[in-house]
C-alpha cells in the first residue's frame, strides 16, 4: 500500500506547523522547507482546514496554526481523511471485472491487512511523530567552546 502524495504532505504540513506553535506559519514557508509545490499545498490546507485539523487566517500576515494539539490529532484520523480511496485491489472497489470476484478469498486477506495498518495509526497522534525538541537539539559548536572556555577558567 501506498499513501497519496496529498497524505504524505499533508502529515508534513502538520509536523512542521506543530513545531511553530507561536506563530503562523505560510504555504510558503511550508513548500520551500520540503521542496513541495505552493499549488499542491494550497489543496492540501484546504483540506486540512475544512477537516478542522488546522486553522487558517486570510490576509497580510495570515497563515495557519493547528486547531488542536499535536497529542490531539489523530494520525489515522487524518489519513482517512485525506485518502479517497483504500482499494488494493479492483474488487474492493465498484465495478470490478475480475473474473475471481466472489470466487476468492484475496479481497479479505487484504481488508484484514488494510485494517491492522489503520489500527497501528490510530494508535498514534501526531505529538508521537514530532522530532525532539528543540531543547534536545545539541547546541552549536561554537557555543559549547564558549561554555567549556568559561568553565576552564573557573578551575584555574
Amino acid at each position: 500500500m501506498r499513501l497519496t502524495a496529498m497524505t504524505d504532505y499533508a502529515l508534513r504540513l502538520l509536523m512542521y506547523v506543530a513545531q511553530r506553535p507561536e506563530r503562523l506559519c505560510t504555504i510558503a514557508e511550508v513548500a520551500q522547507a520540503h521542496g513541495i509545490s505552493e499549488a499542491h499545498l494550497m489543496k492540501v490546507t484546504h483540506l486540512l482546514a475544512q477537516q478542522d485539523w488546522i486553522a487558517t487566517v486570510r490576509g497580510k500576515g495570515g497563515g495557519m496554526r493547528l486547531a488542536h494539539s499535536p497529542a490531539d490529532i489523530n494520525l489515522g484520523a487524518v489519513v482517512r481523511g485525506m485518502e479517497s480511496d483504500f482499494a488494493l485491489v479492483e474488487c474492493q472497489g465498484g465495478a470490478s471485472q475480475c473474473g475471481l470476484t466472489g470466487h476468492c478469498a484475496l479481497a479479505g486477506v487484504l481488508d484484514g491487512a488494510l485494517q491492522s495498518f489503520m489500527a497501528h495509526l490510530d494508535g498514534f497522534s501526531l505529538a508521537d511523530v514530532l522530532p525532539a525538541a528543540a531543547s534536545a537539539v545539541p547546541q552549536p559548536v561554537a557555543m559549547l567552546r564558549n561554555i567549556s572556555a568559561k568553565t576552564s577558567r573557573k578551575r584555574q
